[in-house]
């Protein structure tokens, strides 16, 4: 058996998960996220603690208890605390500005670039030059900032673009004659 998949998932208070048939949810502060469950696992919901385990001995069923384990855990963390990304704007005249559920960025184009939020994903500019993603679902999460990340990628001759906060470029050599 998968090694993430022998721990449990705890269920905080106010935490409340519904498995029906072949759908899981999740209900807390922070929303409700739904999942399609896997025939390959089987979930137990004993005392406040979601236990996976692998419905046959087969190597897929063993590798989706992990993955089913992790993904219902994150939709747990999800609704209780959130989930966040962190994005930094580098180079001269480079800025964001949050305005509702609107991202409009100055990145060096001719024209601003205007990204629209999905629902249930919050943006957010503590500062010109930084990008706060916050949501729910890690996933929407992930995906926005790497979609916001694509206006500009950093360039590695002089590091300027948009990049994640715990993101190292490695600067390259310009050419010598």
């Amino acid at each position: 058996m998968s090694r993430v998949a022998k721990m449990p998932v705890a269920i905080p208070q106010g935490v409340d998960v519904s498995i029906k048939e072949d759908v899981i949810s999740v209900k807390g502060t922070g929303g409700t996220l739904t999942m399609h469950a896997n025939s390959l696992v089987k979930i137990n919901n004993e005392g406040g603690k979601l236990s996976f385990a692998p419905s046959d001995e087969s190597r897929e069923a063993n590798a989706m208890s992990g993955t089913m384990r992790q993904l219902v855990n994150n939709m747990v963390v999800g609704v209780t605390k959130g989930f966040e990304k962190k994005l930094n704007l580098v180079g001269v005249g480079y800025k964001a500005q949050a305005q509702g559920t609107k991202l409009n960025l100055t990145v060096g184009y001719s024209h601003p670039v205007n990204i629209e939020m999905p629902a249930g994903i919050k943006v957010e500019t503590p500062a010109p030059t930084e990008i706060l993603i916050k949501g729910a679902d890690r996933q929407r999460v992930g995906q926005i900032a790497a979609e916001i990340r694509s206006v500009r990628p950093p360039e590695p001759y002089k590091g300027k673009g948009i990049r994640y906060s715990d993101e190292t470029i490695t600067i390259k050599e310009t050419k010598k004659k």
